[in-house]
């Protein structure tokens, strides 16, 4: 998959800087997130997931001072491993490759920056930082109990000796400073952004996503409209309106949200500009935002066909999308990738939004939106089961995304 806006050519080296519990791990998933979804082949290499492979995870917070010269060995020979692991796969053809440590030394630093250069790599670093006591709490409770490290450790047993662990780190940490080749400083999740000699395609693009980034829960709704005129006889495309049916689910969608919704913030909500969407969120108490970019695949001369018209009438068109669904476009209209790229501002306004969100929409454009939240890969996009009179529900968790399913009407 490409972006036919995008220099391929470009390689890129995150270098995550900051100190535990400041976000770091978290904004390496967002990046693969998004950049995967996007077609770039990204790969986070997480120095901490290599030394539990390696020694364990069974390590306390003495194991992390600096004072601990046999810990100190072995945390750099993993680091080590981790950097060159990396080198290599971007030496194979990865386009982005992501190292999630502390950093947290110049010294450090600069051994990474001289091993990139080797290999003819430039990095990009991201320092996380958080000046909010309440987000390092949070992050704490929320994300580091629930890691292997503390397994079968208390609550308060594992707290206490994390911010230890993070007292180690504050003795040896030196902020990013000018001369570090070009960096981001992230600071409480996006509140503040600093950057210093960013440049280039990707860089840019990675700002302006992390602008949109924040540490707010709440959940997520993507479901398709109610069954249409079209859906009922195997039709695709069009601008038909509902059925009885597709009403009747427009209406249980209603209800859903109000029972869903108590005591929370209002939803946003967003539906494409075709009728059928419009239609299914009409008995909700709330007016809805219209996005042309939400609309269904573009069938081009396809569109009003059933599949068995298109294989009678344009059998190698069938034949093709058969064999590449995810890259096959219409006469005339558009592929799943086309549906990808022109999703992308969408998809920030749903980051950037704090309320819960609800989406109305279409079987590829709710495939695609799933893709991305699921951190699926883009040609597993096409083949997704959505299926009508269904809503997903989509929460974050410690490391991932929870959902559940509410079909709302018998199939």
């Amino acid at each position: 998959m490409t972006d036919p806006s995008r220099p391929d050519c470009e390689q890129l080296v995150v270098v995550l800087v900051g100190l535990p519990a400041r976000g770091k791990s978290y904004v390496a998933r967002k990046i693969v997130r998004y950049l995967s979804w996007l077609g770039w082949t990204t790969r986070t290499f997480n120095v901490g997931a290599y030394r539990r492979a390696r020694l364990g995870a069974h390590h306390r917070e003495a194991f992390f001072s600096p004072d601990n010269t046999e810990g100190l060995r072995q945390r750099q020979a993993i680091a080590d491993a981790a950097l060159n692991d990396l080198i290599a796969w971007m030496q194979a053809g990865g386009a982005v490759g992501i190292y999630d440590a502390t950093n947290t030394t110049k010294m450090r630093r600069d051994r990474i920056r001289a091993e990139l250069a080797k290999a003819g790599l430039q990095p990009l670093f991201i320092e996380t930082i958080c000046e909010d006591p309440t987000l390092v709490a949070t992050n704490i409770r929320q994300n580091k109990l629930n890691s292997p490290d503390y397994a079968g450790v208390s609550d308060d047993e594992a707290v206490a000796d994390f911010r230890k662990r993070i007292a180690h780190y504050e003795r040896a940490y030196e902020p990013l400073g000018a001369g570090e080749s070009s960096y981001v400083k992230f600071i409480d999740v996006g509140r503040r952004i600093e950057i210093d000699g960013l440049r280039g395609y990707l860089p840019g693009k990675l700002l302006f996503f992390l602008m949109n980034t924040h540490l707010e829960r709440r959940p997520v709704w993507l479901t398709r409209h109610g069954e249409s005129a079209y859906n009922q006889i195997g039709r695709i495309g069009g601008d038909t309106t509902l059925t009885a049916q597709g009403e009747a689910y427009a209406k249980a969608v209603a209800t859903f949200m109000q029972c869903r919704l108590a005591g929370t913030k209002q939803p946003a909500v967003f539906t494409s500009t075709l009728r059928r969407t419009r239609q299914t969120a009409a008995h909700l108490p709330l007016i809805p935002v219209a996005w042309r970019l939400l609309d269904e695949i573009d069938a081009g001369v396809c569109d009003g066909l059933t599949y068995a018209e298109i294989g009678e009438r344009y059998p190698d068109e069938f034949a093709a999308r058969q064999a590449d669904k995810l890259h096959y476009r219409y006469p005339c209209g558009e592929s799943y990738v086309d549906v990808i790229q022109r999703l992308e501002p969408v998809l920030l306004e749903i980051e950037r939004e704090r309320s819960p969100v609800l989406v109305v929409a279409h079987q590829a454009v709710i495939r695609a939106l799933y893709g991305y939240f699921k951190g699926l890969q883009p040609d597993e996009v096409p083949h997704l089961e959505v299926p009508l009179h269904t809503i997903i529900e989509l929460r974050a968790g410690p490391y991932g995304l929870d959902e559940e399913r509410f079909p709302l009407l018998e199939q």
